[in-house]
């Protein structure tokens, strides 16, 4: 059966799927996906602090080698109409580009992989889909959840592919086989709130708070590693919360986040704060570290056939094979890549989250070629082997 993947992304734009409503585009991709043999699971998953949210899995094949396609359709908010060409929400195509909001992020990936399944044969191997709708917010009762649920109920695979925008300015031209965990942190100073005029009697925490600021970031975390950049930390903000000059504060914070590459673990870089903090005088204040949210960790998906396969897919198409990235910020492959190894290969990205989000066609096109083509080869290389 013949997918068009124009039609698909069109009809998904068509739903506002603002995290965490689905918006008729779960219900969307399960006809389609049905209609192409697929069977479809649908899941909803609650609790832990956050919202509950729908999620699809959809399996298709018998015996052979797994491979897994994973996606999101919830979008970020459309901001003000009124920056936006036309309606968010409504497909719109011109100069041979389509607009909409999800259009690049990443409905579109979600398009290309589903009408390029509908290219394979169903005895070609086991292809299995795993699409949440809770990736650009809280991420807690969506991917994480969903590959858990795969692997406890035995729908393992050998490799997988995300369809995040991965390209930086031509179709293909970047795939990312890794990517940098994120750790926020928040410091807090308490001491004594005192008049300005009598500061023996108060004890002034910012003094303390402005070290461990600069003990913070001006100690540098690595040098990088082979397919990762420097670690690095940011602070994000000190608060006082003071609106006078003559009143010493009893507390200040400090929040700060680090980009980390595979040298460091959450736990790690825990240790690593603790000990830059320690290096500071308290003058008798009480210092207090706490994280801010989860971390996601780094990973490095493991170099070998399958990447390997994918970049001479691209480079048959591009002339030349892809760079191999771990930059940008984080996404679901994160979970993914727990269970096995996982790249991002997906559309160029600069609009997306902002107004008239678009894609060009011709590159949802060529990315549902290559998607195909990477199938081929991905299930012919298993009856040869």
């Amino acid at each position: 059966m013949t997918i068009d993947p124009a039609d698909l992304l069109a009809r998904l734009i068509a739903c506002p799927s603002v995290t965490p409503e689905e918006a008729g585009a779960l219900d969307l991709l399960q006809a389609e996906l049905e209609a192409i043999g697929f069977a479809v699971t649908r899941l909803r998953f609650d609790g832990d602090g956050s919202y509950p949210v729908d999620n699809l899995f959809a399996t298709r094949g018998q015996g052979g080698r797994r491979l897994l396609f994973a996606g999101h359709t919830d979008v970020v908010p459309p901001g003000d109409a009124a920056h936006w060409t036309s309606e968010p929400f409504t497909p719109r195509v011109e100069g041979g580009k389509i607009y909409g909001r999800g259009a690049a992020d990443m409905k579109s990936g979600i398009a290309a992989f589903v009408a390029a399944c509908g290219a394979i044969p169903p005895d070609a191997g086991i292809i299995q889909l795993a699409i949440t709708n809770d990736e650009e917010a809280d991420a807690i009762n969506g991917t994480e959840k969903l590959i858990k649920w795969m692997g406890d109920n035995g729908h393992n695979f050998d490799f997988a592919i995300v369809g995040e925008p991965s390209s930086t300015e031509t179709l293909g031209d970047s795939i990312k086989i890794g990517r940098r965990g994120s750790f926020s942190g928040k410091v807090t100073v308490t001491g004594t709130q005192g008049h300005v005029a009598y500061p023996h009697k108060a004890n002034n925490p910012l003094p303390v708070l402005a070290a461990i600021a600069t003990a913070l970031s001006n100690e540098k975390l690595d040098a990088g590693t082979e397919h990762f950049p420097a670690s690095n930390l940011e602070l994000t903000t000190i608060d006082v919360g003071n609106p006078v000059s003559n009143v010493i504060p009893m507390s200040g914070t400090l929040r700060f986040n680090i980009r980390y590459n595979d040298v460091w673990t959450p736990e790690t870089l825990a240790d690593w704060v603790r000990t830059r903090i320690g290096s500071v005088d308290a003058r008798g204040t009480r210092v207090d570290f706490e994280l801010a949210g989860a971390p996601s960790r780094a990973f490095l998906s493991p170099l070998g056939a399958d990447i390997e396969t994918l970049s001479a897919v691209i480079a048959g198409r591009s002339g030349k094979p892809p760079e191999y990235s771990t930059g940008g910020g984080t996404s679901d492959a994160r979970f993914i890549a727990q269970y096995g190894p996982v790249v991002e290969c997906g559309l160029v990205g600069p609009s997306m989250h902002k107004a008239d989000e678009h894609i060009a066609l011709s590159d949802l096109a060529g990315l549902t070629d290559i998607y195909a083509a990477f199938m081929r080869r991905f299930f012919a290389e298993a009856t040869t082997a």
